[in-house]
């Protein structure tokens, strides 16, 4: 009995200080968005930039004002949209939130309309409209799926700056699952992600079915296995018949067991368009998240970049870009104002094959990759982001 209680003592202790490590490295949370977070600003800006965001979500309604969805599970899939306003001085990669509601558009994120749309039908109606507006060779869908530990306005305004920061002309669409948005409840929203496989299998086929050309796939942390997930459970023809359409997969700082992401590779077998997997070595929320997970590594920390290339993969290395965010968890948001150049390279025949063992660095000049302009400094731009591919035929399995 004593040694029971010793053990059990010494576990709750591991514990606390896992929570406190987490409260540390995610410092500055006790002001995030709650409830009455997306209240309507109608002051004018007329220098800010609207952005009209459609939303699946498989979160529960709140019925609280200016809140939408809070983190419990819904009993269906959901939609919605937004028209989510960005201030003029708006720095990419950061989110600049109202510190009073509702906010200013001259300095913060606001939301300038909400609502909720009614069932499938009405989305899918809503969704071929947009792009039917567009001209014919630019109807892309921009779809994102947010990772652990994130409410609904935080999903939504993170969507929004990237929308923004990309300078994306398409159509973007959020799928937003029932993240509780607690550092504490981490495991409820593993089982939220878990149920949320089957609406974002909904939500891809109704992507794919609608006048959408191509399709551009990016999922965050815990989102990355909900992603992952969602395409391994599909068919192989109803996999093939997605990859007509879809141009780019990003998967940025995925937490997902390397084990699970391995044996899911092999499960979904050859992509002829590889997966763009974006690491950071220094990224301390998946390092406690290894920890949790019994210390098995997370594909977004891992390691080994060529291992992962081997596995069919691009490998975007961001260890030595410097994060604006003390979980170190956020640094693909700072890609988004070079989207067009980086999809650009990667597009590069040389890329796209592989070549095993290969790396380059975005922007540094003189090597195949080549240097790239940034669209608003107008300015050589060199980056600390290492590229690694490899042979992309080596993901390879039964179905």
């Amino acid at each position: 009995m004593y040694r029971s209680s010793k053990t059990n003592f010494s576990v709750t202790i591991r514990f606390a200080a896992l929570c406190v490590g987490l409260l540390l490295v995610l410092a500055g949370c006790a002001s995030r968005p709650d409830a009455g977070a997306l209240a309507i600003s109608t002051l004018q800006a007329p220098d800010a930039v609207t952005h009209d965001i459609l939303v699946v979500s498989t979160r529960e309604r709140d019925d609280r004002p200016d809140t939408y969805f809070n983190g419990e599970r819904g009993k269906r899939i959901d939609f919605a949209e937004a028209t989510i306003s960005v201030p003029p001085q708006h720095k990419p990669g950061d989110i600049e939130w109202p510190s009073v509601l509702p906010g200013d558009p001259k300095k913060d994120f606001v939301p300038r309309q909400a609502g909720y749309i009614d069932g499938s039908a009405a989305f899918t109606s809503r969704l071929n409209q947009r792009l039917s507006a567009l001209p014919r060779g630019q109807r892309t869908v921009f779809l994102f799926i947010h990772g652990y530990n994130t409410r609904f306005p935080e999903s939504l305004y993170r969507f929004t700056q990237l929308v923004h920061d990309a300078d994306f002309s398409g159509v973007p669409v959020l799928f937003s699952w029932a993240s509780r948005g607690k550092l504490q409840d981490y495991v409820y929203d593993l089982n939220s992600a878990a149920i949320a496989r089957d609406g974002l299998e909904k939500t891809l086929r109704l992507i794919d079915n609608s006048k959408a050309e191509q399709i551009v796939i990016l999922a965050h942390s815990m989102g990355n296995w909900l992603m992952m997930e969602t395409v391994r459970q599909l068919s192989p023809s109803e996999r093939k018949k997605l990859s007509r359409k879809v141009q780019r997969v990003f998967l940025a700082a995925p937490d997902i067991d390397i084990d699970v992401f391995k044996s899911q590779l092999k499960r979904i077998g050859h992509q002829s368009k590889p997966y763009v997997i974006l690491v950071s070595r220094d990224d301390r929320a998946l390092k406690l998240s290894k920890t949790i997970a019994g210390g098995k590594e997370r594909v977004g920390a891992y390691q080994n970049d060529e291992e992962l290339a081997e596995l069919g993969a691009i490998v975007i290395d961001l260890t030595d870009l410097k994060a604006t965010d003390s979980a170190h968890h956020a640094k693909f948001t700072q890609l988004a104002e070079f989207s067009p150049q980086v999809q650009k390279i990667l597009s590069q025949p040389g890329v796209m094959r592989g070549a095993a063992g290969r790396q380059s660095h975005l922007g540094a000049a003189g090597n195949d990759l080549g240097s790239f302009i940034s669209s608003t400094a107008k300015v050589v731009v060199t980056l600390p982001v290492a590229v690694v591919t490899a042979p992309i035929n080596l993901a390879t399995g039964n179905p």
